[in-house]
């Protein structure tokens, strides 16, 4: 079976080209018009991914992927018909992994979906064996992508855990944010830097006691981020 994707719009000729697209893919599409309607598929199904426009009847996109993330991490790409900074800003604090700005070429969409879900694939092919990394009060079980501060489970999106998974597995080494974005977001993302800076802000809300001074999560002035072991 084919990877199984949920689509959310109110425009319906819009679900409908995306949805013959992906089909045309071999991707299994679910399809919701209302954030009400697109929670509850979310809840009682899994998909590998979800396309969620930000205006929607009932509920926006920004209370969907909000409430979404209380309960998975399943990769969720906003759609905006602005080209606003401040949407797409305000969609990766909500806890989006990513952004599309309507109109939009159907092949981008194709291109965006099928690299995250590549990175998927070989994250979830990689070594069998165990990866566990215990630094303080924080765990981080890379198999099944959990991280424990103090015992208690912290839950982070997909892209956040990729951050820090990245950090923390390379200790003390400094990684620009251009490095990040290229590393983490893959090299044919269209977004800048600042999607680093708020994924990592949000990391550290998440993560660390006191987010202005940070155990874990440092910044090297005019560098990059880095993990301190």
């Amino acid at each position: 079976m084919g990877k199984r994707v949920l689509v959310v719009d109110d425009e319906k000729l819009i679900v409908k080209g995306i949805r013959f697209s992906l089909e045309q893919d071999g991707m299994e599409v679910t399809c919701a018009y209302d954030g009400e309607e697109a929670l509850e598929q979310a809840r009682n199904s899994e998909f590998d991914m979800i396309l969620l426009d930000i205006m929607l009847p009932k509920l926006t996109g920004l209370e969907v992927c909000q409430q979404i993330r209380e309960f998975s991490n399943v990769p969720i790409v906003m759609l905006t018909a602005k080209d606003d900074d401040m949407d797409k800003i305000m969609g990766l604090e909500y806890g989006a992994d990513d952004y599309i700005t309507k109109p939009f070429n159907i092949l981008e969409v194709k291109a965006r979906i099928k690299a995250i879900m590549r990175r998927t694939t070989v994250r979830d092919n990689a070594s069998n064996a165990p990866k566990t990394v215990v630094n303080g009060d924080l765990k981080l079980d890379c198999d099944s992508r959990r991280v424990y501060i103090a015992g208690k489970e912290v839950n982070l999106t997909a892209k956040e855990f990729d951050v820090l998974e990245l950090l923390v597995l390379n200790p003390n080494k400094v990684y620009s944010r251009e490095n990040l974005l290229k590393l983490v977001w893959g090299s044919d993302y269209p977004g800048d830097v600042r999607t680093v800076d708020v994924h990592i802000r949000r990391l550290r809300e998440k993560i660390e006691s006191n987010p202005s001074e940070p155990r874990y999560v440092h910044t090297k002035w005019g560098v990059g981020y880095f993990f301190r072991a």
